[in-house]
């Protein structure tokens, strides 16, 4: 699939589940939807939304031998690209003086992340993965996937688990 359609795709997936639970209120939707404005929530939201777009990818792959590593590394990094990047803003200019100006740039930074996925998965899926960086991705994929859940339901006291001001 074309990086950019992908990247679009994952950006709906993303949009999506920010407002799927708000607008259904389906309890089942909780561990995938974000539920607040919190950090955590944004973070979660991007790793299912990449996992998303991939599962939509999938048929239209030619070697399912190294579709899943290369992806579930990627949603494994997606998020915290969504973090380093989007916290570039506040970090040279400050609080942002609109909320427009804000939604703005959470858009174009989740675009980038689905880039950055992308690319990341591309260049792997090039790679013979040893069977130890196949079973950290493994290991990794499965950790955020269970502190996503886990935490919607019972949040830590830090403060990116906490809605901003």
């Amino acid at each position: 699939m074309n990086l950019l359609l992908k990247s679009f795709l994952y950006l709906i997936f993303f949009s999506m589940l920010h407002f799927g639970y708000d607008l259904s209120r389906w309890a089942w939707l909780k561990p995938f939807c974000g539920i607040d404005e919190s950090i955590f929530q944004h973070l979660k939201m991007a790793f299912w939304a990449y996992i998303l777009a991939s599962l939509v990818e999938y048929p239209f792959f030619k070697d399912g031998q190294s579709f899943w590593y290369p992806r579930l590394l990627a949603a494994v990094l997606v998020p915290w690209v969504i973090f380093v990047v989007y916290f570039l803003g506040p970090a040279t200019i400050g609080r942002f003086g609109s909320s427009s100006l804000e939604v703005t740039w959470a858009i174009v930074v989740s675009y980038f992340s689905g880039l950055s996925g992308g690319l990341i998965e591309r260049q792997l899926q090039q790679q013979k993965l040893a069977f130890s960086f196949k079973a950290l991705i493994i290991f990794l994929f499965l950790a955020s996937a269970f502190l996503y859940i886990a935490f919607t339901y019972k949040r830590p006291w830090l403060d990116m688990f906490k809605t901003p001001d």
